[in-house]
């Protein structure tokens, strides 16, 4: 089978090198500062899982090719979204299946528009990993895995061809027959998160610490849940409790990686999480107060940060 990885960043790179460790077919998709970074130290992995140091096959962002592949794994930041369907589409044949990674529901929608709903699959990944300063891969978390399936929930040909291919890898490529439910629950967990974090510019430990945080972690769950049904997700009746208990297990000191992305003064994925739900919310007139506010504090933090960009 062969794959294409687009981009090798730390989530992309992590996973398809774990593939090309294996012995798969993969080639990586990048920009030409990453494809000659690459080409002259290679493709650098650091991990508690094993280190690997490995030289992929490389194509270059647009530049004209005639290659297909079997499929292509979708990596990427919801905002260069579009700019990834114009690299990636030179390279979708036919038969290509289209493997997103990017976390929420919206992009699937786009994704549709672009290559067609027979040719995607649903996907998310669990996995803690960053790009150090020589832009080698550092994952330090037991962390590290894929989930795919068909968004319909039927084991196809395809999907089997897919299992195989992604099997027996140092990290872990798990098959879901609910993969758009495990979307939709891990879009709730990192809408929580993301808001909470982001809004208070902590992380959850000192939230869980106040009524006032856990008033809250309980009002922002009421306020997303009707929202997320009203667009068709298929979550459990007992989905409040259940994410309330998940953010009061997670660490004490964990902070989402938007809130991690505001720290660094980085543009964040505010309108893919929170503008999606909040175009929803009014669609079917659903109050959502604490959802409004998370917003409208990251909104104003993207405006401080075009004005730093544009002053230089």
């Amino acid at each position: 089978m062969r794959i294409l990885i687009a981009g090798a960043g730390a989530v992309g790179g992590y996973f398809g090198g774990r593939l090309l460790e294996k012995g798969e077919d993969v080639t990586f998709l990048v920009r030409e500062k990453k494809y000659d970074q690459l080409q002259q130290n290679g493709l650098v992995i650091n991990s508690v899982h094993g280190d690997a140091m490995l030289k992929p096959k490389l194509l270059r962002t647009g530049l004209p090719s005639e290659e297909n592949f079997d499929l292509i794994l979708l990596s990427v930041k919801a905002y260069h979204l579009e700019e990834a369907i114009g690299n990636i589409k030179p390279f979708a044949g036919e038969g290509t299946c289209i493997l997103p990674l990017l976390n929420g529901i919206a992009h699937m929608d786009t994704l549709e528009r672009a290559f067609g709903k027979e040719r995607l699959l649903g996907g998310l990944c669990f996995i803690e990993s960053t790009l150090d300063e020589k832009g080698e891969i550092v994952q330090k978390s037991d962390i590290q895995e894929v989930v795919f399936g068909e968004i319909d929930g039927r084991e196809t040909g395809r999907i089997s061809r897919i299992r195989e291919a992604l099997a027996e890898t140092k990290a872990s490529f798990r098959y879901s027959s609910e993969i758009v439910s495990e979307m939709w629950s891990k879009y709730l967990f990192i809408s929580m998160m993301s808001g909470l974090t982001t809004l208070t510019r902590s992380p959850v430990g000192p939230i869980r610490d106040t009524a006032e945080g856990r008033s809250i972690i309980e009002g922002l769950a009421l306020e997303i849940l009707p929202v997320m049904k009203s667009l068709g997700a298929n979550l459990p009746d007992d989905a409040k409790e259940n994410i309330i208990k998940k953010i009061n297990a997670v660490g004490y000191h964990m902070k989402s990686s938007m809130q991690r992305d505001m720290e660094k003064g980085l543009q964040t994925e505010s309108a893919h999480f929170f503008k999606y739900l909040l175009d929803a919310a009014a669609e079917h007139r659903l109050p959502v107060p604490v959802l409004n506010t998370i917003y409208m504090n990251l909104q104003v933090y993207e405006k401080r940060r075009e004005e730093q960009k544009e002053r230089g």
